[in-house]
């Protein structure tokens, strides 16, 4: 048996530390939309395979989500049975146990499960499109701003949209006129949260084949985006507010905000490449479960690694 708990937190660094911040209702819908995003990602950057072959399993997975029965399932990871796409073991087993993953997004009502697989097809074709443009060995390089903003968006800025539209499923008519804003802000902030990774990321994303970060601009441009991408994600979290969300959906997009603002500080003092340590992540969530403390009752065991939810699911 493996739960899904396990799988996010093997393969996520941020979300496995926010998603028990959400009120238990929500935490399934939001890990199932996080890990079915994830193997699409594995896909993508699937460094043991030419760009032909990525495509393929790209297109193979969404056609698998179209489906979502047990066998079209089986048939998607026969096809990784005698290869590995990936040298993360972590995020082989989970392409291992996609079967599993699917299987509980098919149990999920009808609604929520339209917006993770809709959500999830839009970024699959967007990921084969940015993979089309790399060469036959899958070396990607953004050449303009224009291009990395594409990228961002199809790899974060539609898991903002996706999360908005799980949030106002939830939120219902309370959410008022307020839905537009939150879908106005959602995409930038998902590109600030990935434009912070790929600065700190760079050096090793250069080594796998991939240069996110266009040659000729100036890194203090990127700079100027994400922080003007992170005040929206503020703007965001006030919008959240102000139609009265509950604490764990603060708590939730606070968390990696937070986290976002504090890397960006600093690898403009360290350069690329610098991160915050585990104290300083740990300070941070404390901070924001201290404040909503209906939240942190419940979240405080998962943050620290009881995962987003008791769910178990079969085995591959």
């Amino acid at each position: 048996m493996v739960s899904l708990d396990e799988l996010l937190r093997t393969t996520s660094r941020t979300f496995a530390l926010a998603i028990p911040l959400l009120p238990s209702e929500e935490r399934l819908d939001v890990t199932l939309g996080y890990l079915v995003f994830r193997i699409a990602d594995t896909l993508e950057d699937a460094d043991t395979l030419p760009r032909d072959e990525r495509i393929a399993g790209l297109e193979a997975y969404r056609d698998t989500l179209a489906d979502l029965t047990p066998a079209a399932a089986r048939r998607f990871v026969r096809q990784w049975a005698d290869r590995r796409p990936t040298h993360n073991q972590h995020y082989q087993r989970l392409l291992e146990h996609t079967p599993d993953v699917l299987a509980a997004l098919a149990g999920r009502p009808p609604e929520a499960r339209r917006i993770i697989v809709g959500h999830s097809q839009r970024s699959i074709a967007g990921m084969a499109g940015t993979l089309r443009g790399a060469d036959a060995a899958g070396v990607l390089r953004c050449t303009t701003v224009e291009q990395l903003r594409e990228y961002c968006y199809h790899v974060a800025g539609i898991v903002g949209e996706l999360l908005t539209d799980l949030f106002q499923l939830r939120l219902g008519e309370t959410a008022g006129g307020h839905g537009r804003s939150l879908s106005r802000d959602a995409r930038w902030f998902g590109e600030g949260l990935q434009l912070v990774n790929i600065l700190k990321d760079a050096a090793a994303d250069a080594d796998a084949g991939r240069t996110y970060l266009p040659a000729g601009v100036p890194l203090e441009d990127i700079f100027a985006i994400a922080h003007d991408d992170l005040t929206r994600a503020a703007r965001y979290i006030d919008t959240l507010r102000e139609h009265g969300a509950p604490a764990g959906y603060i708590a939730f997009t606070r968390a990696p905000r937070e986290m976002a603002v504090a890397t960006l500080a600093r690898l403009r003092t360290d350069g690329p490449g610098a991160k915050l340590t585990r104290p300083e992540v740990a300070a941070i969530l404390r901070g924001i479960q201290q404040e909503f403390t209906p939240v942190a009752g419940s979240a405080g065991a998962g943050a620290a690694g009881a995962g987003a939810s008791t769910s178990e699911v079969g085995g591959a």
